[in-house]
């Protein structure tokens, strides 16, 4: 695996019986970001698709918008051989004409593996507007594909299995297809990894795709999802308020607590169909209904 797991010494204790034994862990490091040489954030994160996770940040904060707003993106090597930071500072180029961000001193660029957006001075200054608008994308997606994709995604997560450390984001064709699936033990890493896949790929804006996130669903990835194009985000844990609030004011889907055949549909649920394309929709059936919205699982 890489950088992306290690071992330490543990006691390991059963009952009243100790033991010592090696534990597999996930790694966590900081990645400092640079564009144009010039240093933007540091996030910590897990390394391994690191490119991804650079050009995906600078997307999702509207620094750039497509593959041909980059230039080049290669780490920085260390001025000495074996320095502690080397593979951790990576450089993004920008292309000719491609407005260089500046650095709004109201901000703290250092984000943390568990929150994004720690150092944004209001809640105003992240509703970047992006210019992939999903209220008119008519993806349709069966209750029964929504509902597999946590299995598909876990399915996927081969470094959790190692160390039981690590978020997860993967993107989804409507018949509930894997295109991208990225690990991190920061979960707006993860969702920057895969969104960064795709504009490496020529592949936003992302209408008709479905992201799926381990753990919660905040305003954060909500506000990434909806810069890169994404129509509908499913979480297996609960949304927050200001989550639900965004979603429904960009025209998202947004799906909460999808666990087994449950799961809450929070915003724009006419696109959760509850069959096959010619049934009627989560709507259309009402929220509250078996699988589709209610109260969440009692075990949530």
């Amino acid at each position: 695996m890489g950088r992306m797991t290690d071992r330490r010494p543990t006691v390991r204790v059963v009952d009243d019986r100790a033991s010592h034994r090696p534990d597999t862990l996930v790694v966590e490091e900081p990645l400092e970001i640079r564009v144009d040489g010039s240093p933007l954030a540091v996030t910590m994160r897990t390394p391994g698709d690191d490119i991804d996770l650079a050009v995906g940040f600078l997307c999702t904060e509207g620094v750039v918008r497509s593959r041909d707003d980059v230039r080049t993106a290669r780490h920085c090597a260390g001025n000495v051989v074996g320095e502690a930071n080397a593979g951790n500072v990576l450089d993004v180029a920008l292309a000719p004409g491609t407005p260089t961000p500046s650095v709004d001193p109201t901000r703290n660029f250092y984000t943390t593996s568990s929150c994004g957006l720690c150092g944004k001075a209001s809640i105003d200054a992240v509703r970047t507007r992006t210019v992939y608008p999903v209220a008119d994308d008519d993806l349709r997606v069966p209750v029964e594909t929504v509902a597999a994709l946590p299995d598909r995604l876990r399915g996927a997560q081969r470094i959790f299995d190692r160390t039981g450390g690590l978020h997860a984001a993967g993107l989804f064709a409507p018949d509930g297809t894997a295109w991208c699936v990225r690990e991190d033990v920061g979960r707006h890493n993860a969702v920057d990894k895969v969104i960064g896949w795709a504009l490496r790929n020529d592949r936003l804006p992302l209408r008709g795709s479905v992201l799926l996130v381990s753990g919660r669903a905040s305003f954060e990835l909500v506000q990434k999802a909806s810069m890169a194009g994404i129509p509908m985000l499913a979480a297996v844990s609960a949304p927050s308020t200001l989550a639900v609030d965004l979603a429904a004011e960009v025209g998202m889907t947004l799906v909460g607590f999808l666990r087994g055949n449950r799961m809450n549909v929070y915003t724009g649920a006419e696109r959760v169909v509850a069959g096959h394309d010619s049934a009627p929709s989560a709507a259309e059936v009402g929220v509250g209904r078996q699988a589709v919205g209610g109260s969440p699982p009692a075990s949530a």
